[in-house]
């Protein structure tokens, strides 16, 4: 994991592939009973994904290593970390697309959990992987104290207080005029918690001092919320092929988003300030934290 070594999209490339075989080794294996249900979680996990969560994971812990690189242990539960965000936001995937949700058919270019195996199977899968998470969190060869606070972050990240309480909010805002403030509200919940989440655990198994830790929530505040203005952009701008799920849904729900609220531009303007703000935040962590610099760039450079 050397810093910079190779350009940007050769690492994430590089990453993306590494945390697919941690994924695939982590899963249950392929014909483990009950079948259908082992089956269903590794179809949610594997295959098409960006794997910004685990990248950001990552990354952060290259910023925040004291030594430059990481032992082996750090290795394995940088791993784990990365693994274990990435199962909570397939899990979440699954229950939002289920017809009681949003109720889609399409997720990274495929038939949705339910579509391709059935909505008792998919919800049961969703189940499944978010216990696996922290599981896997649990097995981190790093000091207890640490997979305490790895694993209270992550808790809280993806509970009633963070990602699973942003989906309520969104689910009760159908058709309801939300001012801009509730609207990042809830993204910060629904989108950015998972993602702030990933950045400081990789600070968190890295032994990331105070200091790290302030840049790195400042950064993981401002690429969340920048995540989410992007995929509000792309709703209207792009089409299915492109964007692997179904294009324009958010309008036909009557969903409220930074589009709807600011216009198309007005997003834009709000995406650059928020590229601005995440560079900003990890100019004092120094050359180390150049890859999550790079990942801002690659997640506003999505908008194009």
């Amino acid at each position: 994991m050397g810093h910079r070594t190779v350009d940007f999209p050769a690492w994430l490339a590089e990453r993306v592939q590494h945390v697919e075989g941690v994924l695939d080794q982590l899963l249950p294996p392929a014909g483990t009973e009950p079948e259908s249900l082992h089956e269903a979680m590794r179809y949610a996990v594997l295959g098409p994904g960006k794997r910004v969560r685990a990248a950001l994971v990552y990354a952060a812990g290259e910023a925040s290593l004291q030594s430059g690189t990481a032992a082996a242990a750090q290795e394995i539960a940088l791993d784990h970390a990365a693994a274990a965000v990435e199962l909570i936001h397939a899990y979440s995937l699954v229950h939002d697309d289920l017809p009681c949700m949003d109720d889609d058919a399409l997720r990274r270019g495929r038939p949705t959990v339910h579509v391709r195996f059935n909505e008792a199977t998919a919800m049961l899968a969703g189940d499944a992987l978010q216990p696996l998470a922290f599981e896997l969190l649990a097995l981190m060869p790093i000091a207890p104290a640490l997979v305490v606070q790895a694993s209270q972050l992550l808790a809280r990240s993806a509970g009633s207080l963070g990602m699973v309480g942003g989906q309520a909010i969104d689910c009760d805002s159908i058709g309801v005029a939300l001012n801009g403030d509730q609207l990042q509200q809830m993204h910060s919940m629904k989108t950015g918690a998972l993602l702030e989440a990933s950045v400081l655990l990789g600070g968190i198994v890295a032994g990331a001092g105070s200091s790290a830790r302030q840049g790195l929530e400042s950064y993981a505040a401002a690429v969340g919320l920048a995540f989410q203005v992007v995929d509000d952009i792309l709703d209207v701008t792009s089409d299915t092929a492109t964007l692997g799920k179904t294009a324009g849904k958010d309008a036909a729900g009557n969903k409220p988003t930074y589009v709807s609220i600011m216009g198309l531009e007005g997003s834009r303007e709000l995406l650059q300030s928020l590229h601005a703000q995440a560079r900003a935040a990890v100019l004092p962590l120094g050359p180390a934290a150049g890859r999550l610099a790079d990942i801002a760039d690659y997640i506003v450079g999505r908008d194009r």
